[in-house]
């Protein structure tokens, strides 16, 4: 069982990165409708996140260079397959589907988490865990009203599972915690990392790229470029990311995974407010039942053996140590 005070930070971080990672659909909103393509807005939100973590990343580093090193073959895995991949094939799935089947195909990542842990830990689900996961993602196909006008195409179908792999990916490496490096290192050098492959797919023709160097409209407000920039970077990734990490440290990668459900719901509390897109009844209703989910796959973790207790085991290619939502 977690400790209550443990339970109770990481559950706190969990919410404030799943509310920061919510951001990102207005601040990227504004990005798009000025001209800049997808690829281009994440990688730029990506690479400013790293700089703006790199200082106090570099402080924690200080005197243990070492660490780093050791953890080479761990940042790799986390900045590819927890950074970029999902980035890549979400944005991939979104130009072939709609976005509500996008992203519930990427937030089927949780169920993978589940079957990880029990899997490779033996963490078998209580009852009650497995009532919270058919709940959360029951509200989840709610929220995201997919059943109104969705588009299905076999490659778009591929993308979005992709995406769902480098999302269980985040949780999955993130819980890890013996020798590795601290959370805000692990977020920068995953960040920088990821930004390093977007730029080169970019660089290659995967990815589509275009900037517009002009005036956007966020909120209902004309403004700089830079500032949507500055907010998908900062707060969308930075934050984040950092925070998340430090999350799954505390709560383990099956829990927070679901804590990382919330995060649909702070985008479309975002949209709302800043955007006017008001969620109907069905989307509310959706809402209510995603966090009666949560509840109950927190009341499951609590009747079984602590995650966090166990370090999980390094996939193959990080054998080293270790360092993950839209």
């Amino acid at each position: 069982m977690l400790d209550r005070r443990t339970g109770l930070i990481g559950l706190l971080l969990a919410v404030v990165s799943a509310a920061a990672f919510g951001t990102s659909g207005v601040f990227a909103t504004a990005l798009l409708d000025a001209g800049w393509t997808a690829g281009a807005a994440v990688t730029a939100r990506i690479a400013v996140a790293s700089l703006a973590l790199a200082v106090p990343a570099l402080a924690q580093l200080r005197g243990r260079w070492s660490l780093l090193r050791a953890n080479a073959g761990a940042v790799l895995a986390f900045g590819t397959l927890a950074v970029a991949l999902p980035q890549l094939a979400y944005f991939l799935a979104v130009s072939r589907l709609s976005v509500g089947v996008a992203l519930l195909l990427e937030y089927s990542g949780v169920l993978l988490v589940v079957l990880w842990t029990w899997a490779r830990l033996g963490q078998r689900p209580s009852r009650v865990t497995g009532a919270g996961v058919v709940v959360a993602v029951g509200g989840l196909v709610l929220v995201l009203d997919v059943l109104s006008g969705a588009q299905i195409d076999p490659l778009g179908v591929m993308w979005g599972l992709i995406a769902a792999v480098g999302l269980a990916s985040y949780f999955v490496l993130s819980a890890h915690s013996d020798d590795a490096l601290p959370p805000l290192v692990t977020a920068w050098a995953g960040l920088a990392t990821g930004a390093l492959v977007l730029g080169a797919a970019a660089l290659v023709g995967v990815l589509p790229w275009r900037t517009v160097a002009a005036d956007v409209e966020l909120a209902g407000r004309s403004t700089s470029w830079v500032v949507p920039v500055l907010g998908v970077a900062l707060v969308s990734a930075a934050l984040a990311y950092a925070t998340g990490v430090a999350a799954v440290r505390r709560l383990g990668s099956r829990l927070s995974s679901f804590v990382g459900l919330s995060e649909v719901l702070f985008a479309v509390v975002a949209a709302w407010l800043a955007l006017g897109q008001q969620p109907n009844a069905v989307q509310l209703v959706g809402g209510v039942v995603v966090l009666a989910g949560i509840v109950l796959v927190r009341l499951g973790e609590d009747r079984s053996p602590a995650e966090t207790a166990v370090v999980d085991p390094v996939p193959a290619g990080a054998e080293s140590a270790t360092t993950p939502g839209s």
